[in-house]
């Protein structure tokens, strides 16, 4: 994929809805929840500053972060499901 976002913008590819639940019951599409992690898959170069200098962001390619259920812009490129985040959707980095 050739997605270079802008600004302090990330693309994040979703971790697929859970199947079953703890029990062990098997969940119908319908009852799937959106996911709210994935993976940092690019970074753009950070918010332009009013000095000139631009913001690092914060995240970077590989981390798995965590985002609301309703943020972001959901894309398709390739057949694959993306989300383009601002750096301030994201709500935190999941930690190994």
């Amino acid at each position: 994929m050739k997605l270079r976002p802008l600004d302090d913008r990330i693309v994040v590819k979703p971790q697929d809805a859970e199947t079953k639940t703890a029990g062990g019951i098997v969940l119908p599409d319908s009852a799937k929840e959106k996911p709210l992690a994935g993976k940092v898959i690019s970074v753009g170069p950070g918010r332009m500053l009013d000095s000139g200098k631009r913001a690092e962001v914060a995240v970077k390619k590989g981390e798995t972060v965590l985002f609301g259920k309703y943020g972001g812009n959901d894309i398709k490129i390739d057949g694959e499901e993306y989300k383009i985040l601002r750096e301030s959707d994201i709500l935190g980095i999941v930690e190994k």
